[in-house]
């Protein structure tokens, strides 16, 4: 989510065509070290330290993916974009990741389970966020964690989803729920941030 993309729904962005400036957002591209870094050491503390099989959903050019695989975990990404998938096939090339062209919300991984599925700025856009979530749920081995950073961005018409109302939705799938506020660590934007922004990490049993 951009500052352009305020007042937008997903639906409204021609994904395919954003390729490839994408990565100019700092938390898009990771490409400025600090920012990188402060990414690393976020997911690092949301992913389990043993190798795992994470689910990147709405995985973009792949630049979270890059980090997982780079903290030893194996990788699936999805993108509905064909253009975001191509990108990221490309900067994850040799590494132990796969990347499919396929809908968030019901993602192609067939009888595949995982142990995290990581989800950033997607929920907030989709028409049924409380039904991707129990579907999400379905892919979890047990004690598989939701790892979900979202937001609420804009002043005059914000969009997205609040930090309680995700929660909410999630009371009934996990049995522990945490939320970290991020709209304080400038460093994962790359500038100061007006808006709620903020990650969940939900274990399932």
């Amino acid at each position: 989510m951009t500052d352009d993309n305020v007042g937008l729904t997903g639906a409204d962005v021609d994904w395919d065509a954003s390729a490839a400036s994408f990565d100019d957002e700092p938390d898009h591209g990771l490409r400025d070290p600090e920012v990188r870094r402060a990414w690393a050491a976020r997911l690092s503390s949301w992913l389990p330290a043993r190798a795992s099989d994470v689910l990147d959903l709405g995985c973009g050019t792949g630049s979270l993916s890059l980090l997982a695989a780079e903290q030893r975990h194996r990788v699936t990404g999805v993108d509905a974009s064909p253009a975001m998938v191509e990108r990221a096939r490309a900067k994850l090339a040799g590494r132990d990741a796969v990347f499919l062209v396929g809908d968030a919300a019901a993602p192609p991984v067939g009888e595949q389970r995982f142990d995290v599925v990581l989800v950033r700025h997607v929920l907030w856009a989709l028409p049924d966020p409380g039904r991707a979530l129990r579907h999400w749920r379905g892919l979890l081995r047990p004690g598989g964690r939701l790892v979900l950073v979202e937001g609420v961005w804009g002043t005059t018409h914000p969009v997205g989803i609040a930090a309680e109302t995700l929660t909410a939705l999630l009371a009934p799938l996990a049995g522990r729920i945490r939320v970290e506020r991020l709209s304080e660590e400038t460093a994962l934007w790359g500038k100061e941030v007006p808006d709620e922004r903020y990650a969940v990490v939900a274990v399932v049993e």
